[in-house]
């Protein structure tokens, strides 16, 4: 049945539609509570003249969130996906995994990607066994660190404080 759901690049148009994907995908997470994109920003982040991200969309029923990566180890471009969601109604009918070969193909076509990198949630058992079928591995020498916030705005005024000849500290 899934295999005749049509995977398309999503436009502006869609933005809506994808805001209530990853909104959706957020809940099951558990990260409704600090999910913050709407779809206008889906629309300024992902189909304006600097888009940060591309989305391959499956007639509403599921989506890939994706951007251009670099691997300096591997000396190679991958493809980063941020998010990948099926709904709960088309999930065992393989469309989770044709969103990840289309994802694949579209990357390479476009950029030479030679590899896909993503991210699961430690307490996401599912998406984990999920990604270890198609053959991921986890890196054991990686962990996904972030700075956001106060501290992310703040690494501004650090670099300001260490180009200061007078600062002593």
């Amino acid at each position: 049945m899934t295999n005749s759901v049509d995977i398309r690049l999503a436009g502006p148009e869609d933005a809506e539609v994808i805001a209530r994907m990853l909104t959706s995908l957020a809940e099951t997470i558990g990260d409704g509570a600090k999910f913050a994109s709407t779809p206008d920003i889906i629309r300024r982040y992902g189909f304006s003249a600097d888009a940060l991200f591309l989305v391959l969309i499956a007639d509403g029923s599921g989506l890939s969130l994706f951007f251009p990566h670099f691997s300096t180890t591997r000396g190679q471009p991958g493809v980063y996906v941020q998010d990948l969601w099926v709904d709960l109604a088309a999930r065992g009918q393989n469309l989770g995994t044709r969103l990840l070969a289309a994802t694949a193909a579209h990357a390479t076509q476009s950029w030479g990607a030679e590899y896909i990198a993503l991210t699961t949630h430690d307490h996401n058992d599912a998406a984990r066994r999920f990604y270890h079928h198609l053959g991921f591995t986890v890196d054991d020498g990686d962990t996904p660190m972030y700075l956001a916030g106060s501290n992310y705005r703040s690494l501004g005024e650090k670099l300001t404080k260490a180009s200061d000849p007078t600062n002593r500290s």
